[in-house]
């Protein structure tokens, strides 16, 4: 039975862990669990940062914050493309818990695209904020309850240096549309005055939180989606 929004949340910060199984096809640890407190339930995906794969352009063991401060810029947006994420304690140790999305596999960004363009043109600029490295087609799931399109895999974003690597560029070179810009501008201010900055400032580093502002406000000045570069490896590998 589904618990209520209010329910889950807390469940997804306290319940208790019983580990179902590990995930497959994951470059990192990810398992997934269920939650439990007296007879409520709600499963949800757990990365330990014990298990985070070694990278040489992220710092060790930073992975499960980037998450996390995925799903916040998210909620700060206003926008509901990231799951509900905490960083907390686990079986392994500390790690990122975020709630599972009950979601066809087969479905993926190229066969959702045509029927969910304004919520791909949002994940879109999503990517630049966060400078995602590596939306791949598989990482963008529909939910099966209500239909909404949210975005996954966010482990490696954020980096102070310009990375986009993305399967979204469909809209490159479109203008952005009013709302999203409005949601945007909001965004900026709360960055500027630091609002947002020491939500997630713990998950970043200043370096870190400084291109993030300027990312945001760098998409507000030219008004439109990038386009690809062509010197930059701007897709992953494998798209799906």
């Amino acid at each position: 039975m589904a618990v209520a929004e209010d329910r889950a949340r807390e469940l997804l910060r306290v319940g208790d862990v019983d580990v179902l199984g590990r995930m497959p096809w994951s470059s990192n640890a990810t398992f997934l669990v269920n939650l439990s407190e007296g007879d409520d339930e709600l499963l949800a995906i757990y990365k330990p940062q014990r298990g985070e794969r070694p990278l040489w352009d992220f710092p060790r063991g930073t992975l499960c914050h980037r998450e996390v401060a995925a799903f916040e810029v998210s909620e700060a947006l206003a926008w509901d493309i990231v799951p509900d994420t905490v960083l907390r304690d686990g079986p392994a140790g500390i790690g990122m818990m975020q709630r599972f999305v009950e979601h066809d596999p087969e479905e993926q960004y190229f066969t959702l695209l045509e029927e969910h363009v304004d919520a791909f043109v949002r994940m879109a600029a999503f990517d630049v904020v966060i400078n995602n490295t590596d939306r791949k087609g598989g990482h963008c799931l529909r939910a099966l309850d209500d239909g909404r399109i949210f975005g996954i895999d966010h482990g490696i974003s954020f980096h102070a240096q310009w990375k986009l690597r993305t399967v979204i560029w469909d809209f490159a070179g479109e203008p952005i549309p009013a709302d999203v810009c409005r949601d945007l501008r909001r965004f900026a201010e709360q960055l500027r005055s630091g609002a947002v900055g020491e939500c997630i400032g713990s998950m970043l580093d200043r370096f870190e939180l400084d291109a993030l502002r300027a990312r945001t406000e760098h998409l507000l000045a030219t008004g439109v989606l990038p386009q690809a570069d062509e010197d930059y490896h701007s897709f992953p590998w494998p798209m799906i």
